[in-house]
């Protein structure tokens, strides 16, 4: 089965416009969820643009205009969404959606109806908070999944699962999913599994899925090659981001930048590692005799 290509990414003035915005919305005080999936789609895909992001603020309205108003709790509630986005709208995902880059922009999941469960999940949930909803996304390990009810009180949340069209999950169904994705399942009695996701949390998952679909085709590294540039601009991630970063400037033959780089992490890590920190700086310097 061929895979569609996917999107052209922005080019460096475009992209150099959206990643400052994105720098400085990661750091408000309140993240907007939709304002930064917006601008991961604008790095992504040079083809939308801020008329785009538009239109995707008033499709968001105009579906959260589709639900009932108070239609009850939060099982009438859950039960609304999945009508609405789930049967009447068409959300869901598949199998294929994984293959797909597309599925990880939320432009592309609005005019498609497909998307991996995170940001179909982030399409629940922003139509139903629209709508006046008590409702939170919900990172399970392995499946972003929708919570409808007190986000303090798991006992009286419903969940729902937007990649299944908004099935609503009973407690084992829960701990089935979390089992087919990890192998694992979660433990009942914690009530951390079930917290809602704040938006820099859901962003790192969805830039995480990014650079695991690039890394899987060395073709795209270009797309890793932004995926991991909005990473670094979060105010929390790991350092060997840094690493990661440097090693695919220097495979792209960018050895300057990628030596650079090198630098900066062995800085960083010198600390606690001064060996590691050497080891680093010895790469930094092969890459830079690669010039010659």
């Amino acid at each position: 089965m061929l895979t569609p290509d996917p999107p052209v990414p922005s080019g460096p003035e475009q992209r150099a416009r959206w990643t400052a915005r994105f720098a400085a919305e990661a750091r408000a005080e309140r993240p907007d969820l939709v304002t930064l999936c917006l601008l991961i789609g604008a790095v992504a895909d040079a083809s939308f643009d801020e008329a785009g992001m538009d239109e995707v603020q008033m499709e968001l309205d105009r579906l959260a205009g589709r639900l009932p108003f108070r239609p009850g709790g939060p099982r009438e509630w859950a039960e609304a969404a999945r009508r609405l986005l789930g049967e009447e709208e068409g959300f869901a995902g598949g199998e294929a959606d994984y293959r797909d880059l597309r599925s990880s922009l939320l432009h592309q999941v609005l005019r498609r109806r497909r998307g991996l469960p995170i940001l179909l999940s982030v399409v629940w949930t922003e139509v139903a908070r629209r709508a006046g909803a008590p409702v939170h996304g919900v990172a399970l390990p392995g499946h972003f999944v929708v919570g409808f009810g007190p986000a303090d009180d798991p006992a009286r949340q419903v969940l729902a699962d937007p990649f299944a069209g908004g099935r609503l999950l009973t407690g084992p169904d829960a701990e089935l999913l979390v089992l087919d994705a990890t192998g694992s399942s979660p433990d009942p009695a914690d009530p951390s599994v079930y917290e809602p996701a704040r938006p820099l949390e859901v962003v790192v998952r969805i830039l995480n899925n990014v650079r695991a679909w690039a890394a899987a085709r060395p073709e795209q590294s270009a797309t890793a090659l932004w995926a991991l540039e909005l990473s670094l601009l979060l105010p929390s991630r790991p350092a060997n981001l840094r690493y990661e970063y440097a090693q695919l400037l220097v495979n792209r033959g960018e050895f300057m930048a990628g030596a650079e780089e090198l630098e900066v992490y062995a800085d960083v890590v010198e600390e606690v590692d001064e060996e590691l920190a050497e080891r680093v700086r010895g790469q930094a310097r092969s890459a830079r005799a690669r010039l010659n």
